[in-house]
């Protein structure tokens, strides 16, 4: 071998092992992670400001909640892309570069910020799905200091052809040309937990938890009832135990993903899309835009019960002011003890 070959293959080696990947892997373990950053990736906590400052990621920038900053508040849809590109160039998240997102495990805000940088031209964004805890479990270390990268002017440009609208989904799901995935909890898709000015489901749409994608689903609620130490249930389920999940559904075929407002959709099509799902869109006003146009169909469709509410309100009011009024005479009681002299009857 001659020193110029040797040199030939010696540079096409490093530029195998340095290479940015042409398209990101949809969800990556710690290893990944560490291999990105030694590319340059750009790391993108999503959690609110406190819990990033508790301990995060060396390295990993912040821009607060990123499901409230990068949201209005009441239609839960993207605010102006001028605002997200204000907001995420001064962090020095450049959709552009390679990104990985992680928040806590399991956490779908996580796939939130990938959908988010994909809608907005992002070609390499991963989600670290096991998060800050998968982290540290791998004997990695934190840091608490607000990590800070370089300001970026950005223009950026959405790209609609990722999501599906209202109209597209009513149209669509009319014709049977998509399959629908309702990622919302049994309730919501049943219409028994109604979150919108109306309940039910899209017709046809299949439901499929997003927590069905985790190793226990339960995880949460065991959680909540301290019945588990940790949330290592929020862990992905065996590439086997997704495909026997998704197993019903065509991976040919254009999927549209939605739940109330396209968090928990965003996680399930990431999933999707591990599993070889190549036509998958997130409906990003989901059951919050389509239940808000009260012409499109639905199923098991139940409306929001206003009286109902207002009983309840009516009821929690009239306990807060027997509160209020046990408080006042507990206070004025003390008052008079303390005011009466020592030794005497008051």
């Amino acid at each position: 071998m001659t020193i110029r070959t040797a040199w030939q293959t010696l540079l096409i080696s490093v530029s195998v092992l340095f290479a940015i990947p042409s398209g990101a892997a949809p969800i990556i373990d710690a290893a990944a992670v560490k291999a990105a950053q030694a590319r340059g990736a750009i790391v993108w906590d999503v959690r609110a400001t406190p819990l990033y400052r508790k301990g995060h990621i060396p390295g990993a920038v912040s821009i607060g909640d990123a499901g409230n900053v990068l949201r209005n508040p009441v239609t839960e849809d993207f605010i102006e892309t001028a605002q997200v590109e204000k907001i995420l160039g001064n962090a020095g998240i450049d959709p552009a570069r390679e990104v990985v997102v992680y928040a806590e495990r399991g956490n779908p805000y996580a796939y939130f910020g990938r959908f988010a940088l994909q809608y907005f031209g992002a070609q390499k964004v991963s989600v670290f799905h096991d998060g800050i805890e998968g982290w540290q479990e791998a004997g990695n270390a934190v840091e608490t200091a607000d990590a800070q990268r370089p300001a970026v002017a950005l223009k950026l440009t959405p790209r609609p052809e990722l999501i599906a609208s209202t109209e597209d989904v009513v149209t669509r799901a009319k014709a049977g040309a998509v399959q629908i995935i309702d990622a919302r909890t049994s309730g919501e898709y049943l219409g028994n937990d109604v979150r919108a000015i109306r309940g039910g489901h899209i017709p046809g749409a299949v439901n499929i938890p997003y927590e069905q994608n985790w190793k226990d689903p339960e995880t949460n609620a065991k959680m909540s009832r301290r019945q588990v130490p940790d949330n290592k249930g929020a862990g992905l389920a065996s590439s086997d135990a997704l495909k026997s999940l998704y197993a019903r559904l065509d991976p040919d075929k254009e999927t549209v993903v939605y739940c109330q407002s396209g968090v928990r959709a965003a996680e399930t099509a990431a999933v999707l899309e591990t599993l070889g799902f190549n036509k998958v869109k997130v409906y990003d006003s989901s059951w919050l835009g389509y239940a808000a146009r009260l012409d499109a169909p639905a199923e098991r469709e139940t409306f929001f019960n206003v009286g109902a509410m207002n009983g309840k309100l009516a009821s929690m009011q009239r306990k807060i002011d027997e509160l209020e009024r046990m408080i006042g005479e507990l206070h004025s009681s003390h008052t008079a003890k303390a005011a009466c002299p020592a030794g005497k009857v008051c």
